[in-house]
């Protein structure tokens, strides 16, 4: 057994002086290798950051989520259309008093698949406290909307039923406005001024990473500069835009015969509705713009998003990119693996020689074999380990660079490294054969 070990021991130590005599040859060889193992790996981080990122954002638009939310143009598909005298034409549209209240009341109450909705109300305030000031977004929202957002709390507390029910002025803080005006005291139970309004602070919202790629058309956004108010307390206190008030009146007809109209007049500027299974998203969607047609009078003035149902498309789309990327990845791979065949191939044409003297001091086909094979093996192992460490470094600087997130993974390494050793043994095996086979006396002459 030991004479087999010593055998075979200085097969290979023959095939590693071979590799170092020629290290300029050996590193072009291993080329192939270094490049498809750094491009396997740096093409999978890339595939497996872009999974997490939209991995991610399910998580903060919520799972199985459905997003109402008025349109800019509404579509009347039975509008009239009568030509006077004069030969201009007049329509006649159909009232719809767009998104309200009323309409998330009906949704929960007829909709039994759904489990939770909640509306939101927007308008852009300035936050004022001890002279500071800072532009938030102020919501209305319900309890609800935390658990669809799965949003936390970092302090305090979120809504009882009595705030909700009566308007109460408080109000829920993200976590930039405390770090702004309750630095250095608690914000829960102080109060900030908002618009005209003073409200208590009864609960701080816990931070969370918040992608540039997430946007608000799927009801995705930062909770960081908002103040969450009760929607009562939005309608009673602040503003109601389905109320047409004196001033309104006045501009609408200031404005008349000019594009300057009021932007938008939906009490609500959303409604997510979240469905208790995945396979009623789509039939409940259904349903509700069914219904919503009916209540605004077969009018089109609102718009029904799954963001879930989105994200996983772009997700098999990213998943069928993310294999074509491997694909031409694993092809760099065997490229190599042919380069270490065409040089070893070429190297056994150089080393007849060689190979005819170790065969008339007695080295058989096997150690002929052996040494050719661990060369080539040798050389793709080395150019895996290279390939690694460039890979990694390269998935680096292109999170740096091109702010474009990647992750990388054992498995990738593994098999990059697996298939690198696989693509050595097999691409090496053919000239190590062709090696064995020489004729010694040939080679002795040649």
């Amino acid at each position: 057994m030991k004479g087999i070990y010593e055998r075979y021991r200085y097969d290979v130590s023959s095939g590693v002086e071979a590799i170092f005599a020629n290290r300029i040859k050996s590193f072009l060889t291993a080329l192939g290798i270094i490049f498809g193992v750094a491009a396997v790996i740096s093409m999978l981080a890339i595939g497996n950051g872009a999974e997490q990122e939209i991995l991610e954002q399910i998580k903060m638009v919520g799972v199985n989520n459905i997003i109402i939310s008025p349109t800019q143009n509404a579509i009347n598909p039975d509008e009239d259309v009568q030509t006077s005298n004069d030969e201009t034409q007049v329509s006649t549209k159909k009232f719809s008093p767009g998104l309200t209240l009323l309409d998330v009341a009906a949704i929960e109450k007829v909709i039994p698949s759904v489990s939770k909705i909640s509306p939101v109300i927007s308008f852009n305030y300035s936050a004022i406290l001890d002279g500071k000031s800072k532009p938030v977004v102020l919501e209305g929202v319900n309890n609800n909307y935390f658990d669809l957002f799965n949003i936390s709390l970092q302090k305090g507390q979120i809504f009882n039923q009595n705030h909700i029910d009566n308007g109460f002025p408080v109000c829920i803080i993200g976590d930039n406005i405390n770090t702004v005006f309750f630095n250095h005291e608690e914000a829960v139970g102080n109060y900030i001024k908002c618009g005209q309004i003073w409200l208590q602070v009864i609960g701080v919202v816990e931070r969370r990473d918040f992608t540039a790629s997430a946007s608000d058309e799927l009801g995705i956004s930062s909770t960081d500069n908002k103040i969450f108010i009760p929607a009562k307390t939005m309608i009673m206190r602040f503003k109601n835009r389905s109320l047409v008030r004196t001033d309104e009146i006045e501009q609408l007809a200031a404005n008349r015969g000019s594009n300057n109209a009021i932007e938008n007049v939906n009490q609500l500027d959303k409604i997510v509705v979240q469905v208790n299974e995945t396979e009623y998203l789509s039939s409940t969607a259904e349903v509700i713009n069914r219904m919503l047609l009916r209540r605004h009078n077969e009018v089109y003035d609102f718009e029904i998003t799954i963001p879930e149902l989105l994200l996983k498309q772009q997700q098999r789309t990213k998943n069928i990119f993310n294999i074509v990327l491997g694909v031409i990845a694993g092809i760099s791979l065997i490229v190599g693996g042919i380069g270490i065949m065409n040089i070893m191939l070429a190297s056994v044409m150089e080393r007849i020689r060689e190979i005819g003297v170790r065969q008339a001091i007695g080295a058989s086909r096997k150690d002929i074999i052996v040494q050719f094979l661990s060369e080539s093996t040798l050389i793709s192992v080395s150019g895996g380990i290279i390939g690694i460490i460039l890979g990694v470094a390269l998935s680096k600087i292109i999170m740096m660079m091109f702010d474009i997130k990647t992750v990388i993974s054992v498995f990738s390494i593994v098999i990059s490294f697996g298939v690198s050793v696989i693509i050595g043994v097999t691409f090496g095996y053919l000239p190590a054969k062709r090696a064995s086979d020489q004729d010694p006396v040939n080679s002795l002459r040649s």
